[in-house]
């Protein structure tokens, strides 16, 4: 699986790096793990191996800001084989882990351990997310310099919201003492905790409780009045609604350091797609309304939402093929983020009279260059000299989404049985061929 060369050559490809603004036709040109060169063959290159990538688009492999690799601890759900080869079939190169392990990442010994288990795999780089709070608790910080160290590259409370104002602000003033950026999902403490779709007539007709977009703009309301107090740097993660997208657009006007990002499923879906309480449909946060997911895919296009990312949440059969309401939410993402993107961009952001003519290279910078900046990464690039981490993938090519074609030991999604473009045939990370789809 793993072929490890020198020099590698990818070929008659059409190259599109987002970060250097390069959409055409460049060969590329690896050597010792490292981009050598874009179009011109470096002086007595001779060529290990050569890729033709006639007809195939050749991009930096993806960024993914929200994996789920399942360990430690939940190894019935998935392990980092399983998962790290789900990222090599999707094309994703690097990505960003949460700290909701068991035990969670609090502790500069179980980030080292995490580290040194996925560089072993010698297939994609992981960054973990430390813990924003001892055990996710929301009351004792944890020792952020010790984990950035460790090498966290954020700090984050996952699902678990924080109850008491103070702790965020003091984890607020730490972290932007020291210039480390905070990872929050804006939901409430209190209001639709317990909800499982969100309100509206949909939920009420199929009696499911709800989780209101106030649950949302709440938290966004106080997490930037903490942002004024403190000037900390906050990733917003996963935003769902209309209302919430609305109050970004002024947060960042205003000139807050604020990003964010939104979930691959929720450009795509609404509530309407629980169906009959598809518990594949199940989700945190929920799907919501036609017009929060229009808003949605409007904020990827104007830039309001930095990046797309999977939120790949692997769930295994006992916990997923349950009643809606007691199904665990999560689905399945790496392999599908690459598609996903595609799909956004070709269905909708070449509708909307933006004189866009390559909305491909729109859709790649939302899982490369504009997720790395978002997380601080050298990757997302092609500049020569970078790493070569590299995806070649054919975007014509339809696959149909089922069980048996995902790498993923998580095998739930709400989009089993579509049919979707893009399709990756080669994963280079750090210039050795890490997939190669026969």
């Amino acid at each position: 699986m793993n072929a490890s060369m020198n020099k590698i050559i990818i070929k008659n490809g059409q190259l599109i790096d987002p970060a250097n603004g390069i959409d055409g036709r460049h060969d590329v040109y690896i050597v010792d793990g490292k981009i050598a060169a874009i179009g011109t063959a470096p002086v007595g290159f001779t060529a290990d191996h050569t890729i033709d990538a006639a007809g195939l688009v050749v991009a930096p492999g993806l960024v993914d800001l929200a994996t789920r690799l399942r360990e430690p601890g939940y190894e019935y759900k998935a392990t980092l084989d399983s998962e790290m080869q789900a990222a090599m079939q999707g094309g994703v190169t690097s990505l960003v882990c949460p700290p909701d392990t068991d035990p969670v990442l609090d502790e500069p010994g179980l980030v080292e351990m995490l580290k040194h288990r996925a560089r072993s795999l010698n297939q994609a780089h992981v960054h973990p997310l430390g813990a924003l709070t001892m055990g996710l608790k929301g009351k004792a910080l944890t020792e952020m310099a010790e984990l950035t160290e460790s090498g966290c590259i954020g700090f984050s409370q996952a699902e678990e919201p924080i109850e008491d104002t103070n702790v965020l602000l003091r984890a607020l003033q730490y972290a932007a003492t020291f210039g480390f950026t905070v990872w929050l999902r804006p939901q409430d403490a209190h209001i639709g905790r317990s909800g499982i779709a969100a309100s509206g007539p949909l939920a009420s007709r199929l009696g499911l409780s709800g989780v209101p977009v106030m649950s949302e703009t709440i938290a966004l309301h106080t997490i930037f009045e903490l942002m004024r107090a403190t000037g900390a740097r906050v990733h917003l993660c996963r935003i769902s609604s209309a209302a919430g997208l609305e109050l970004i657009r002024g947060a960042k006007a205003e000139g807050l350091p604020v990003t964010c990002d939104v979930g691959a499923h929720h450009v795509h879906m609404t509530d309407a797609d629980i169906g009959f309480f598809d518990s594949n449909a199940r989700m945190t946060p929920p799907f919501r309304s036609q017009r929060d997911r229009d808003a949605i895919r409007l904020g990827l296009l104007d830039g309001t939402i930095d990046a797309l990312c999977s939120d790949h949440t692997p769930v295994d059969d006992d916990e997923k093929l349950l009643p809606f309401g007691e199904a665990s939410p999560g689905a399945t993402g790496l392999e599908l983020l690459l598609s996903l993107s595609l799909k956004w961009a070709t269905d909708y952001a070449a509708q909307q009279n933006t004189g866009d003519t390559r909305p491909l290279a729109r859709a790649i910078a939302r899982i490369t260059s504009e997720p790395a900046r978002v997380a601080g990464l050298a990757a997302g690039t092609l500049s020569v000299g970078a790493v070569a981490d590299v995806v070649v993938f054919d975007p014509e090519a339809h696959w149909t989404v089922e069980a048996s074609a995902l790498a993923s030991q998580g095998k739930h999604t709400p989009f089993l049985g579509y049919n979707l473009a893009g399709q990756v045939r080669t994963t280079i990370v750090a210039g050795h061929v890490a997939f190669q789809r026969s």
